[in-house]
């Protein structure tokens, strides 16, 4: 009998004649797609993630939070305006910042400079300080916002140490013997009709501020009598304005007027430091025209 003639169901000796299954491989079909054979893995993979970054999380708060605090100590600082003194320039409740960094490097305020400093002694006194609550403590802390319980004020710098500044009732501002061209001054308002001052002689390391809303500024005229005579001592400025940041709608930069470019107006202050050098120059020439000589003899014998 033929082998083709068979029956057609399978026998046992039939099924060990087809090849084997290759290693590594089975007879099972492969997996659907969003068979969930791999489901438990890829959760626990995920936990771990999640997991690592609320660990993380911390950290980075804690590195946000140190990186701010630099900011306001060494860089920039955010103070609010809370009076009416520096209008039109500054409006209540004008947020600017502060440029702290440059101090840091010996830079001390120049004439025109919008600057921050503390209370130099008594112009707040009796003011009232609004009681922060927590939050806002916090966020003056890392410098988003302006500490309440610092005294601090802020107006326009006129005379740096050196300079000879003046103010007659009716005239303008004179620094050094030239009048300013103040053109930041409140409209309707006098340079200094309220209350006239000098001449008188800004002494080093101070300098001499007035609000640009001159009718309604409690700045250096009003303080002639204190422990200061009104000026400020450089090492009360917490540093220079540069920026209105907030309100959006009136964000600005601070410039220095240009009348404080005028040619001539820091002659007086600059004739210090040069004095010095002309005396030196001076004492030096009859040395070195006595060492030629004394050189020459000696060349000559």
């Amino acid at each position: 009998m033929a082998v083709g003639a068979r029956s057609g169901h399978d026998d046992p000796e039939e099924r060990r004649g087809l090849p084997e299954t290759p290693p590594g491989m089975t007879d099972d079909p492969p997996p659907a797609p969003g068979d969930d054979g791999d489901s438990s893995e890829g959760s626990g993979t995920d936990r771990k993630k999640q997991k690592s970054f609320w660990k993380e999380l911390p950290l980075l708060v804690g590195i946000a939070l140190l990186l701010a605090l630099l900011i306001k100590t060494f860089l920039v600082q955010a103070f609010s305006i809370p009076s009416e003194s520096m209008m039109n320039t500054l409006q209540r409740g004008d947020r600017v910042l502060v440029d702290k960094l440059t101090p840091w490097f010996g830079s001390e305020p120049e004439r025109g400079e919008v600057v921050v400093f503390h209370d130099p002694g008594g112009w707040l006194e009796g003011e009232p300080v609004p009681e922060p609550n927590i939050v806002q403590r916090f966020l003056s802390f890392i410098g988003l916002m302006p500490s309440a319980e610092d005294k601090d004020l802020i107006k326009r710098t006129i005379a740096i140490g050196g300079d000879t500044v003046e103010c007659k009732k009716g005239g303008p501002v004179k620094v050094n013997g030239k009048a300013l061209d103040e053109p930041y001054v409140f409209p309707g308002s006098s340079a200094c009709d309220d209350m006239p001052f000098g001449p008188f002689k800004v002494p080093d390391d101070k300098i001499w501020v007035m609000g640009d809303n001159r009718q309604n500024s409690q700045d250096s005229r009003y303080h002639m009598e204190d422990v200061n005579r009104g000026f400020v001592p450089v090492d009360k400025v917490v540093g220079r304005a540069v920026v209105v940041a907030w309100p959006l709608d009136r964000w600005s930069t601070l410039p220095v007027p240009d009348t404080f470019e005028q040619p001539g107006i820091g002659s007086a202050a600059a004739a210090l430091p040069a004095a010095p050098a002309a005396l030196g120059l001076a004492g030096a020439v009859p040395v070195v025209l006595w060492r030629r000589r004394l050189t020459a003899g000696r060349t000559a014998g």
